[in-house]
């Protein structure tokens, strides 16, 4: 009778509300955009503003204003439309936040947290969902969800500086198998729902999903770098291409019968690898998805919540009950298990267990699909909106309290006590043809160190004035650095400056502005007079104290695809070779590409063991004996990115020490990316 009672005044205050503010939805589609914007930009501030996920509050959002709540907006056509392009970018994010990668480090402890993530969940789920009157469809269904999770306390894990430990790698791992393994118990359970399931589906289903899995994650990383080749001068191009290759990897899906969302992750798995964590592209593509799609998505599975039920149905309340229960249970069992095994101590455990407690993007995704076909009901859906809200607050809570406990890596690059090399980076820029690539490299190390970017370009001081179309010039190269950096939200400082010459003008800007480092760009080759690079970058690299990267980008840098460090015993053996190493580990990294190490040994030289590098243990490192330039081109590839050592114990044993090594590999691969790293003893 309470509960009853209760019922009734909510839909009395319901009704109240209708009648006094307006008696259908909002259908002007110009209110309808503007509410949404509002809901956008309000919920999130207000429920971070309280500590929960902005994700709470845009679900709460479209409870409230969606046919369940105060009815102003239906869920018509429009918003089912852009919720499931919104729901289509979620998982899409999500395969671009994974990578095939994540499985060569540590890939033993990975697929087994992986299979135990899916594998518990999957049985605690069903047997609990069943239990309580679900059947088994439905109950298979459900546990699925509990299976998957969303990496939701990763920024938290990145500001602790734990990303490369090795509980990190093992869950990122364990993600991608569980995530993967539940989206394909999700196809499999609508086709059953669907009356589909048949010898007939098993046969064409498992060839076909084996071809369009090897076409995507094959075919679009070499289409994709063939497009970004020839037009990747297009920001916008490059943008339409990334969306164009989600929507028909998608569509793929719908042809081989499985649901679009796994479409969706697969073409972010396929393509992430081409698309730099810190570049630009990246950060348009999370910016577009997080401010505008993902909300539609999250404020229209909101309008699928019925309160109601609470109150009307008492075992709603039971169900919600029962699923946050197993999802916390189910996923405490796999990491405290795998932990042990692991030999890891509780910090660990709970750090895996914070990561993966996160149930949302692809929970959504599926329990969204299996409403729309009537597998699960409102009862179902609210359940999970209680699930959702209970794990999303205590995931980033427990990865933050445990996470702390655990020791960060040093993943900059020092320069001198407290500082790293992408504190102030300055990029002298002169050449409109090669500047976006010396900005692009500058942007991964200053934005991974959180530095700023100090683009310069120096007029020369001469006995006439200085003309106004130099000028002109000065302030169009300053404009567009600016704009790039500003795109991938760096700090950027421009520098315009007049001087006698060159190399004095870089020098005292960098001693002026605190410089940590000196990016120059390189032609490749020089006359017998310019000695090594060039007779500016010479007097530069004699003149600096600290680090400068003499670089030759014949292609876009977002091309690469693995990052080769090469490098004498001589080199191995200078105190500041351990720079050389976290350099190129940053640089392939951020580039999302394979490192390999390279040893030459003189014919009567002696190899020199490397020890302590920080490196993955299955890092190649190739040894070899004979000439430099010779062995170092024999093993070079297109789209490789070749790291030489230039330090030395005197600088004036820099020239010495390559000779003509550097111009010598750069004519043999005119397509070959090369840095001359200098790090100042």
């Amino acid at each position: 009778m309470i509960l009853d009672a209760i019922a009734i005044s909510w839909q009395s205050v319901i009704n109240y509300s209708l009648a006094s503010v307006l008696s259908t939805p909002i259908k002007d589609p110009v209110p309808v955009f503007l509410m949404i914007l509002g809901i956008m930009l309000v919920a999130p501030l207000l429920f971070e503003k309280i500590r929960l996920p902005g994700i709470v509050g845009l679900i709460l959002a479209g409870v409230v204003v969606g046919p369940n709540g105060l009815g102003l907006l239906a869920r018509d056509n429009t918003i089912v439309l852009l919720g499931t392009v919104g729901l289509l970018f979620l998982m899409f994010m999500a395969g671009l936040e994974t990578s095939l990668d994540d499985l060569k480090y540590n890939a033993d402890k990975a697929v087994i947290f992986g299979l135990a993530t899916f594998a518990i969940p999957m049985a605690l789920g069903t047997g609990a969902m069943m239990a309580i009157g679900y059947t088994f469809l439905p109950a298979i269904l459900v546990a699925s969800c509990f299976a998957s999770h969303t990496l939701l306390a990763l920024p938290i894990a990145s500001k602790l500086g734990i990303m490369r430990s090795q509980v990190l790698t093992t869950t990122l791992g364990g993600t991608l198998i569980t995530n993967i393994l539940a989206l394909l118990v999700l196809a499999v359970v609508v086709r059953a729902h669907q009356g589909n399931l048949t010898l007939s589906f098993w046969l064409f289903l498992i060839p076909a999903l084996i071809i369009y899995t090897f076409l995507t994650l094959w075919g679009v990383p070499h289409i994709g770098r063939w497009f970004f080749q020839r037009f990747g001068h297009d920001e916008g191009a490059e943008f339409t291409f990334v969306l164009a290759t989600l929507f028909v990897v998608s569509y793929g899906a719908e042809l081989v019968q499985i649901e679009p969302i796994i479409g969706a992750f697969l073409a972010g798995v396929a393509i992430t690898q081409l698309i730099p964590q810190l570049s630009p592209l990246m950060n348009r593509i999370q910016f577009i998805g997080n401010t505008l799609f993902v909300p539609f998505f999250l404020i229209s599975v909101g309008m699928l919540v019925n309160p109601l039920i609470l109150v009307q149905e008492p075992r709603s309340l039971v169900v919600s009950g029962v699923m946050v229960a197993v999802a916390i249970v189910a996923k405490f069992l796999p990491a405290w298990g795998s932990g042990k095994l692991f030999g890891m101590n509780f910090n660990n455990i709970m750090v895996m267990f914070g990561l993966s407690v996160a149930q949302a993007a692809s929970t959504l995704a599926a329990i969204t699909v299996a409403y729309n076909i009537k597998l699960v009901d409102q009862l179902t859906v609210n359940g999970t909106i209680a699930m959702i809200l209970v794990t999303c607050i205590a995931s980033p809570w427990v990865t933050a309290k445990w996470g702390r406990n655990l020791k960060p890596e040093a993943d900059s690059i020092q320069t001198r006590p407290g500082g790293s090399i992408g504190d102030r980076v300055l990029v002298p820029v002169a050449n409109p043809n090669t500047e976006d690539n010396l900005l692009q490299l500058a942007i991964i190390l200053t934005k991974s160190a959180s530095g700023t970017l100090l683009p310069l370009h120096i007029l020369l001081e001469e006995n006439n004035p200085i003309s106004p179309d130099a000028k002109a010039k000065q302030s169009q190269l300053l404009s567009t650095a600016e704009m790039i950096a500003h795109a991938a939200v760096v700090n950027v400082t421009p520098i315009g400056r007049i001087d006698e010459s060159i190399d004095k003008g870089i020098a005292r800007v960098a001693e002026e502005k605190q410089a940590s480092a000196i990016i120059c760009g390189w032609k490749g080759y020089s006359t017998y007079q310019e000695n090594l690079f060039g007779g500016v970058i010479d007097k530069i690299v004699q003149r600096s104290f600290i680090p400068v990267l003499v670089s030759r980008f014949p292609l876009p840098i977002e091309h690469t695809n693995r990052v080769f460090l090469a490098f004498t015993a001589q080199q191995a053996q200078a105190s500041t070779f351990g720079q050389s190493i976290e350099l190129a580990k940053a640089l392939a990294t951020e580039l999302k590409a394979s490192l390999q190490l390279l040893q030459v040994v003189a014919l009567r030289g002696e190899a020199i063991e490397i020890a302590d590098t920080g490196l993955p243990a299955d890092t190649p490192i190739q040894k070899v004996r004979g000439n430099f330039v010779r062995q170092v081109s024999r093993l070079l590839k297109t789209n490789d990115l070749l790291l030489l050592n230039g330090t030395v114990e005197n600088k004036t044993q820099l020239f010495a020490l390559f000779g003509n090594a550097p111009e010598a590999i750069a004519r043999n691969h005119p397509k070959v990316a090369i840095i001359i790293a200098y790090f100042p003893q």
